[in-house]
């Protein structure tokens, strides 16, 4: 009994581990307000080497449609303005030569349902992971069939691993329900 709290235990880390993924990849799908994590996957060339853009520059949001952002060093402007432009995050950077501004559009109607159905996807791929947790899970408490434990002692095992996994779930639809509410909002 004591292998399938520890699997149990694992399982649920695991799950853990998926959320807190599923709520990063959230933070990048903007809903119309600035916000400095949306930049968090922009690599900046910095003498040779990719660094990440908070690493180089200092990242703010002066107001709720704006976002500033001032380098550390002044060469590194143009560096910064590219890699912003080749994001693929739909900005357009505006460049006074010693700060650049994002300002962030209202989101369209289309806009807002593609952002859902982005939210979707992304959130699909978290109850993908939640599910193979629980499989492998599953098979792992089997498996202790061979060393001695009992089939009903694993047949518990099965169904507390299954209360886990639709408890991470229902997590993962809440946090598609409060973001699809964030990007619906007008």
């Amino acid at each position: 009994m004591e292998e399938i709290e520890l699997f149990l235990d694992d399982a649920k880390d695991t799950m853990e581990k998926a959320l807190k993924h599923l709520a990063i990849e959230l933070t990048k799908i903007r809903a119309g307000r600035a916000s400095a994590t949306m930049l968090d996957g922009i690599q900046v060339e910095y003498y040779g080497m990719l660094s990440p853009l908070n690493t180089v520059a200092s990242v703010n949001t002066p107001d709720a449609r704006t976002i500033a952002i001032k380098p550390f060093e002044k060469k590194l402007i143009g560096e910064v303005e590219k890699a912003i432009r080749n994001s693929n995050l739909g900005l357009s950077p505006t460049n006074d030569g010693e700060l650049i501004r994002l300002n962030i559009p209202p989101l369209t109607e289309e806009r807002r349902r593609d952002l859902v159905k982005k939210v979707k996807q992304e959130v699909e791929t978290a109850k993908v992971n939640v599910r193979n947790i629980r499989k492998d899970t599953n098979d792992d408490i089997r498996k202790l069939v061979k060393d001695g434990v009992s089939e009903d002692a694993v047949k518990m095992g099965e169904e507390r691993v299954q209360k886990l996994t639709d408890a991470f779930i229902a997590r993962i639809d809440d946090t598609f329900a409060a973001k699809e509410k964030d990007i619906l909002a007008v």
